[in-house]
């Protein structure tokens, strides 16, 4: 029987539970980028909660996209030594700790948010050498992986689409041009790196000619086939899509078995749990192994503490998505009106 707290092997890796924690938004860093005190405190917490892996805030690949000032970047001189510091920290605690990377738009100069169709083989080039670099930074930082964010509407998710991307080249058209640019990138991480790669990827979106379960599964395949160490299945809008009742099922429970069943790398069930007795349930009626999540970390890094000692402990946090909305790595309800 499957527990929360079973030790457990992930791809190369040792975990100390079956649970993922998955960043979002940074609010707590100083404006020239840099670490704060909070950020190392709420990493610390967490680690030493007893979760499995660590996969930190969104680091936005560009300082200038759309969410960077919701997030961290990698574009300042202390960022190695910082990072260092960070994982190092969360190493005493034996957690692995993941880099989560993504962007939203391509600007080219006073070009902004420039279609997929429109860019050049230059272009591609330069957002392949730059996720590239990221990725060498990280592995410096002390990183023991690299998510890839593939999923929601990053710009990623979009070029593997059918329905943003319309190009005639080999970077366009049948699934394996679409993927091609990912594919170049993972390949050169993996020779220059140690990084494990994680991909988090969309089940579906519900666009028209857009991605479907069954060409995701066939991505599945190519990342795997081309090197990619572990996946992480989402839904394009997060969070309303995982703001799910205790009554109902979630609707990626389904798509992430199916995936498993195609693939022999680790898949992560992403978001939509809240309890113990949930997740357990999860667990042992399926074949998903582990289960990320975020909104209850923000509003209590260390609650799996309390989990541990219960058996059948509940998130405190309500689902008022304010977490999200206002992009914040912090809680917006009080804890005293929690309990």
């Amino acid at each position: 029987m499957k527990d929360l707290f079973d030790y457990c092997e992930f791809g190369d890796l040792k975990l100390n539970s079956r649970i993922i924690r998955t960043g979002l938004w940074e609010s707590q860093r100083e404006k020239s980028g840099n670490f704060t005190p909070e950020i190392y405190d709420r990493y610390e917490n967490i680690a030493a909660s007893g979760v499995g892996l660590i996969i930190t805030e969104l680091f936005s690949l560009y300082p200038r996209d759309v969410f960077s000032k919701y997030s961290h970047t990698t574009h300042y001189t202390q960022f190695v030594r910082e990072a260092k510091d960070l994982t190092d920290l969360v190493h005493i605690y034996d957690v692995p700790i993941f880099a989560q990377l993504g962007m939203v738009q391509y600007n080219k100069k006073a070009h902004q948010n420039v279609r997929i169709e429109e860019m050049t083989l230059e272009d591609i080039r330069k957002v392949q050498t730059d996720m590239i670099i990221a990725a060498q930074k990280f592995d410096y930082g002390g990183f023991d992986g690299i998510q890839l964010g593939l999923g929601n509407y990053y710009f990623l998710s979009r070029f593997i689409n059918p329905s943003f991307n319309t190009r005639e080249d080999k970077y366009g058209g049948n699934t394996l041009n679409r993927l091609r640019m990912v594919l170049e990138i993972i390949k050169v991480i993996k020779q220059n790196t140690k990084l494990h790669i994680n991909c988090r990827l969309n089940a579906f979106d519900g666009t028209t000619n857009g991605m479907t379960l069954s060409e995701t599964i066939e991505v599945a395949k190519l990342l795997e086939k081309f090197g990619v160490d572990s996946l992480q299945i989402t839904r394009p809008r997060s969070p309303q899509f995982f703001t799910v009742k205790n009554t109902d099922r979630n609707p990626l429970i389904d798509a992430t078995e199916k995936i498993l069943e195609n693939v022999s790398i680790p898949v992560i069930l992403g978001g939509g749990a809240t309890r113990q007795n949930q997740i357990r349930d999860i667990l042992n009626t399926t074949d998903i192994d582990f289960i990320s999540m975020q909104r209850p970390f923000v509003n209590d890094p260390s609650f799996l503490v309390d989990w541990q000692l219960e058996g059948n402990g509940e998130s405190r946090c309500i689902t008022c998505n304010n977490c999200y909305w206002k992009k914040t790595s912090t809680c917006h309800i009080k804890p005293c009106s929690l309990r």
